[in-house]
């Protein structure tokens, strides 16, 4: 049943998370993101079963310090001693590279891993840093998610953007002058991957805002995204 009349679905790639397929013709996913230190285990895994409980079917944690990876396979021992199969998300920020790397049990026990261009590195250092991501990804077959958040951009793209939105003859609002990075970031980023070797069937590059309305308008007016939610993802 189409509860949106009038509305056609746009096409995508199908992307497999786990057991969740996301994106192509398959419904509409739910997923949710703890707010425990993820370097406490059983806090985590408590929460984690709490929102599957609660109908999420995708829980995102974040994965920010070595103790946090560290404890991210034992999460998964506890949720699956209890029969709970809800994949997991890992959220990485700056140091991923070193963290997927470092610590392979923790980079196996995720079901996706999820990367910010804009937040992998600075300088030289970022492709490599990003390179080396998707090279953990594609050895371990995992889907990536890659893409922008609105607070999150690319800060040299922002500046770029703004400059020449400054020096156009009729300008745009910053909002609606930095709606085209957010959707345009993932749509440069994406290529590296595939040049990388990451099938299309194992990556999404959603573009997201604070606000539905926004993150509509950019993947509307620039679809780059396998799959979009204007929530957490």
């Amino acid at each position: 049943m189409n509860v949106f009349p009038g509305y056609k679905r746009r096409r995508s790639v199908g992307v497999k998370v786990g057991s969740i397929t996301i994106g192509g013709d398959h419904p509409v996913v739910v997923q949710s993101m703890t707010n425990t230190d993820t370097a406490d285990a059983v806090a985590t895994a408590r929460q984690i079963q709490q929102l599957a409980a609660a109908g999420s079917e995708l829980v995102r944690i974040t994965v920010n310090t070595e103790e946090a990876a560290e404890q991210v396979p034992r999460i998964r021992d506890r949720l699956d001693a209890v029969g709970c199969k809800v994949p997991l998300i890992g959220d990485f920020h700056y140091n991923g590279h070193l963290l997927l790397t470092r610590y392979p049990s923790c980079a196996e026990a995720l079901a996706k891993y999820r990367i910010n261009p804009g937040n992998v590195g600075f300088g030289r250092k970022r492709d490599a840093q990003f390179a080396t991501m998707i090279e953990v990804a594609i050895a371990r077959d995992k889907p990536v998610r890659i893409g922008v958040n609105w607070g999150s951009l690319d800060q040299t793209l922002v500046v770029k953007m703004m400059d020449e939105n400054a020096r156009s003859a009729n300008p745009r609002s910053p909002k609606r002058s930095l709606g085209k990075p957010s959707s345009n970031r993932p749509s440069s980023a994406r290529q590296k991957p595939r040049r990388l070797g990451l099938r299309e069937t194992v990556s999404y590059c959603p573009a997201r805002s604070a606000g539905c309305r926004t993150s509509l308008r950019c993947t509307t007016r620039w679809p780059v995204a396998a799959t979009t939610r204007c929530t957490s993802d």
